[in-house]
């Protein structure tokens, strides 16, 4: 009987082992996500929370993954640096996916087909993408926007912040300032002497990124994400923000 009692004891105990690490498993550790909130609508600081369109997407990819979600804040320059160096598990910016950001970082599929635009002041002869020749840019360091407008001659001024970049336009140190459409939108609407031209300078995708190599934790968040954009959840997301949603080719 004494062997026979150890051998149950011993399955049960097993049992309960088993049971515990299928539970717990799937909600081990936390997703740590780098980001720059001064981009609305897609990520913004509310009373002290990080709040946004990829916030609410990420925050779901969270749940389908039983993962908790810890936000960093930090400048868009250092959010791609951050996780190459290994110092958080995610990248989310507004961030496009170019060749050469593909060399050095991981990608998900994109979830966003965005634009880069050109925002004006009202009284700006500026009335298109021509027009910018020999004229002064604002742009957000580290972004696309910098690099397209460098890469193609004009004369760029970069700042840390969009908040900085939009004040040195309607402070009139530049001619126009070059950002992602639906920022330019959403500053455009607080600032009543801009407007955002109708001409774009760029389209570009939109992804999430993880570190060169973390190739399981890009495929869980990816595979999360595109079944987020085949449901319909991320277009009802940019609905709930009052953003036309330009789904990408899967």
């Amino acid at each position: 009987m004494k062997n026979s009692a150890k051998i149950v004891c011993l399955v049960l105990a097993l049992v309960m082992c088993l049971s515990l690490c299928a539970c717990g498993s799937k909600n081990k550790g936390a997703i740590t996500v780098a980001t720059s909130p001064d981009f609305p609508p897609f990520e913004n600081l509310e009373g002290g929370k990080i709040v946004g369109i990829e916030v609410d997407i990420v925050n779901k990819i969270g749940e389908k993954l039983g993962k908790e979600i810890k936000y960093e804040q930090m400048d868009f320059d250092s959010v791609l640096a951050g996780i190459q160096a290994g110092k958080f598990d995610m990248a989310m910016s507004g961030i496009t996916v170019t060749e050469e950001r593909q060399k050095n970082a991981n990608f998900t599929s994109p979830y966003f087909m965005a634009s880069q635009a050109i925002v004006v002041t009202k009284d700006s002869p500026i009335t298109c993408k021509a027009d910018l020749e020999g004229k002064s840019v604002s742009v957000q360091t580290g972004t696309t926007a910098e690099e397209y407008c460098m890469d193609n001659g004009y004369d760029v001024k970069a700042f840390t912040a969009n908040n900085d970049a939009c004040l040195a336009l309607t402070t009139g140190k530049v001619d126009a300032w070059v950002v992602d459409n639906e920022v330019a939108v959403a500053f455009v609407e607080d600032q009543a002497d801009l407007v955002v031209l109708s001409e774009a300078m760029t389209q570009e995708p939109y992804a999430f990124a993880f570190k060169k190599g973390n190739d399981e934790l890009t495929k869980a968040v990816n595979d999360a994400l595109v079944e987020l954009i085949k449901d319909g959840t991320v277009e009802k997301i940019f609905d709930s923000y009052g953003v036309p949603y330009v789904a990408p080719v899967l």
